[in-house]
């Protein structure tokens, strides 16, 4: 069964881990992504599944006359855990001058660096370039999965069309995943008759304004903890410049797109270390993501910084 962050925190909170808890309402408050994703518990180091490629062949027959046998085809997955974590160190000065909210800013904190850090993980993480992280929905969107917004070297507008196309790329699709800019982008296209685009709102578990489109809530890949955008403008275009962005469809269910993770989040208080007079508390995740099903995720890229068009 997978749980989103808040879902774990309320059952954390019911075997009074406070501290755990409070973490995990910490990571889905700052990131839109660690908020819906569904995380499933697995045993051990890695979830290894079978991902369907194609059905058996199927058909009708004259009488007297036997079926064709024919199976279907299965990839073979391997989707190892990485770990992720920091140390949190909030000198004793604190509390002996009475400031005991440092500690939990410091924790505060840390927790927000963390979550960003993964959001964008889960966006551009890529082995190739870094073996400490876990392959992104970027590199793994490949194939059928990949929808071109054109051909043009400098990019192309994003158009109502190719976003259809991109809807109908994924199976049982449930978010969309963008920058703020691209957001700004169909809702302003939205309040134009020439264009359009169903665009409403709702709101989300902590009382924030969700943008909708088509009946999907919009997600938003925002700043990392380095306050660097995740998602701007600079990926490669057709042959071209680099000049363009990309929205995902992603279908967040039990056998879509998921986070798996051994256990929960493990946050522990380390009390007073002995190499120096600071509390400790360390947060520490075995986390990754998993594409279930070969069409739960769809990118659609090569999208410039323009105005949608129909």
């Amino acid at each position: 069964m997978a749980l989103t962050l808040i879902e774990s925190a309320k059952l954390a909170l019911g075997r009074d881990e406070t501290l755990k808890a409070t973490v995990m309402e910490l990571f889905a408050s700052s990131s839109d992504m660690l908020r819906e994703l569904p995380f499933q518990n697995i045993p051990g180091g890695s979830l290894i599944f079978n991902r369907e490629q194609k059905l058996p062949s199927v058909g009708f027959r004259s009488l007297n006359e036997a079926y064709a046998e024919g199976t279907g085809e299965v990839d073979r997955i391997q989707e190892p855990l990485f770990v992720a974590g920091g140390d949190i160190d909030v000198d004793t000065y604190f509390e002996k001058t009475g400031n005991f909210d440092q500690r939990a800013a410091q924790e505060s904190m840390k927790i927000k660096a963390l979550s960003l850090a993964i959001t964008k993980t889960i966006v551009k993480g890529d082995t190739e370039t870094n073996s400490e992280e876990f392959d992104g929905l970027q590199v793994r969107c490949i194939g059928d999965q990949l929808v071109n917004a054109g051909a043009s070297s400098a990019g192309d507008a994003l158009s109502l069309a190719k976003l259809d196309e991109l809807y109908d790329a994924v199976e049982d699709p449930t978010h969309w995943l963008m920058n703020k800019a691209m957001r700004r982008r169909l809702s302003a296209a939205s309040r134009l008759y020439t264009v359009g685009g169903y665009i409403t709102y709702t709101k989300d578990e902590f009382g924030r304004t969700v943008t909708m489109y088509n009946d999907l809530p919009i997600l938003i890949a925002d700043k990392d903890n380095n306050y660097d955008d995740i998602m701007p403008f600079t990926e490669a275009c057709a042959s071209g410049s680099s000049v363009g962005t990309s929205i995902y469809c992603l279908s967040f269910a039990a056998n879509g797109v998921v986070g798996i993770q051994n256990g929960e989040m493990d946050v522990r208080d380390m009390g007073e270390i002995d190499e120096k007079p600071v509390y400790r508390t360390r947060v520490e995740w075995l986390i990754s993501i998993a594409i279930l099903r070969a069409r739960a995720a769809a990118r659609l890229r090569y999208i410039k910084d323009a105005a949608v068009a129909a």
